[in-house]
Parts: structure tokens; C-alpha cells; sequence
């Protein structure tokens, strides 16, 4: 039973590494590991994607100087 929820996480690596970085390609990374992971191909590609891609970052500009208040 531990075997199979092995394979199981290992099959489904890209995806979970795509959802760890909160890509936005998280649902395509996802799809192509669902119908085409097994093809080793299929999941050596989504791999490569969820590894390769760019996180998301956020910025956030503070303004130079308060706001002024009337």
C-alpha cells in the first residue's frame, strides 16, 4: 500500500511542484501530467515546465511620501 502512494506522489510531481510555487500554468502542467505522464516524455516535459518556469512575484510600491489628508 505505501508502494502505490509512492508511485502515486512520484507520478504526480510536476503537478505538485506547480502548485507549490503557485504557477499559473498549474492547471496545463497538471493536464499534461495527467494524460501524458505516463508516456515518460509527457512527464519529463511537465517536469521541466514546473521547474523551469518563472514563480509569480508580487510588488507592492509604497508611496514616497503620506498622503495628504483634507
Amino acid at each position: 500500500m505505501i508502494h502505490l502512494l509512492f508511485l502515486f506522489v512520484l507520478y504526480f510531481l510536476p503537478a505538485l511542484i506547480a502548485g507549490g510555487r503557485n504557477l499559473h500554468e498549474r492547471t496545463a502542467i497538471t493536464l499534461l501530467n495527467l494524460f501524458l505522464g505516463w508516456t515518460f516524455i509527457g512527464w519529463i516535459i511537465a517536469l521541466i515546465w514546473a521547474i523551469a518556469a518563472p514563480a509569480p512575484y508580487l510588488v507592492y510600491v509604497h508611496p514616497p511620501y503620506p498622503p495628504r489628508y483634507r
